[in-house]
């Protein structure tokens, strides 16, 4: 099969290797579309938690979504045709001598677990999150409900309520589905943070009460006249270090900072000179699948019902033999929203 790789020097090129192999419990997946997204730049420029240089070159890709082809002699959830969620390619010394995996969801061929044949508590993590997909749903597009069910446990995981008051930095394709989703879960005190006033826009018309330019406007000052209390929650949609100091002199008396994703630095110093005396900073780096496969059930209803639309979230589709270039692209920011490479 041929694969997306990402080599010790950051450059990227696409390799023919083996197909994975599967055991009893797994099943082969025929890859559709994989989605583009921020962990894959941090993954190219060498700069993700857990992946040191000595793993590279790896497989990168992780928003994947395929069609299964094989199925293992003990699998009861997946059935050939079925289309699915999140097949990744492990790390094999014997198929894959030197290579890593940042999950591998950008190759022809890859794997899903199913949960239902393991003894209670010693599945994969992944296979709770390697669901199927409603036969309704356009398996291109759906890749964006990866993002969708990481975005909806994060806010679950969170605490955030209808009645709190929350800033948002970054109006990427987290960014902009926090927002959404946060309107959608009755949460209205929403205000939006970029320096690209299309992106600020964008999300004003999916649910932020306010958007404020950073790069023309101060922050601080903007949201202390909406809040002169502050918020409740500042939350960092970008994966920057630096959003912890920016909330600072944004949060009320006891409150929380949040963090989604993997910063490219793993310490951060705070300056917590202009916050109140009582706050909290709550990192949530990699949502646990479990809780990612659970919100499918509400994802799905919001779509079914026409309060979500998936194409509101992607701009860009390009295919598996051009994703050199789409990741260069992605690289320069011209991506605005989602970026989808199909097969």
């Amino acid at each position: 099969m041929k694969s997306f790789i990402v080599n010790k020097d950051g450059s990227t090129e696409i390799k023919e290797i083996p197909k994975p192999r599967y055991h009893s419990k797994q099943a082969l997946v025929k890859t559709i579309a994989c989605g583009m997204c921020g962990t894959d730049v941090k993954l190219l420029h060498r700069t993700f938690k857990g992946f040191p240089e000595s793993v590279y070159p790896i497989m990168l890709g992780h928003e994947g979504v395929g069609e299964v082809v094989e199925v293992g002699s003990e699998v009861k959830s997946f059935q050939v045709g079925d289309r699915v969620f999140l097949p990744f390619v492990d790390p094999d010394p014997e198929l894959y001598p030197g290579m890593g995996s940042g999950w591998g969801a950008l190759s022809e061929y890859a794997v899903v677990c199913d949960p239902a044949p393991w003894p209670e508590g010693e599945a994969p993590e992944c296979g709770y999150a390697q669901t199927v997909l409603d036969k309704d749903l356009d398996p291109v597009d759906a890749v964006m409900i990866v993002t969708f069910r990481e975005v909806l446990s994060n806010i679950r995981y969170f605490g955030i309520q209808p009645g709190d008051s929350v800033v948002v930095f970054g109006c990427g394709p987290v960014g902009s589905t926090f927002i959404k989703f946060l309107n959608l879960c009755g949460v209205e005190e929403v205000t939006a943070v970029d320096i690209v006033d299309e992106k600020l826009q964008n999300v004003k018309a999916n649910g932020a009460k306010h958007i404020i330019n950073s790069k023309t406007s101060d922050v601080t000052e903007e949201v202390r006249k909406l809040y002169p209390k502050g918020v409740d929650y500042v939350l960092d949609a970008i994966g920057a270090p630096f959003v912890v100091n920016a909330a600072m002199p944004l949060i009320k008396d006891r409150g929380t900072v949040l963090c989604y994703g993997v910063p490219e630095k793993e310490e951060i110093t705070i300056d917590f000179s202009k916050a109140d005396y009582n706050w909290r900073v709550i990192y949530q780096q990699m949502p646990r699948k479990a809780e990612e496969g659970a919100a499918t059930e509400q994802v799905m209803e919001w779509i079914h019902s026409g309060r979500l639309v998936i194409k509101d979230f992607i701009s860009d589709y390009f295919k598996f033999e051009d994703s050199v270039e789409a990741y260069e692209k992605l690289l320069r920011r011209e991506i605005t929203k989602k970026g989808i490479i199909v097969f």
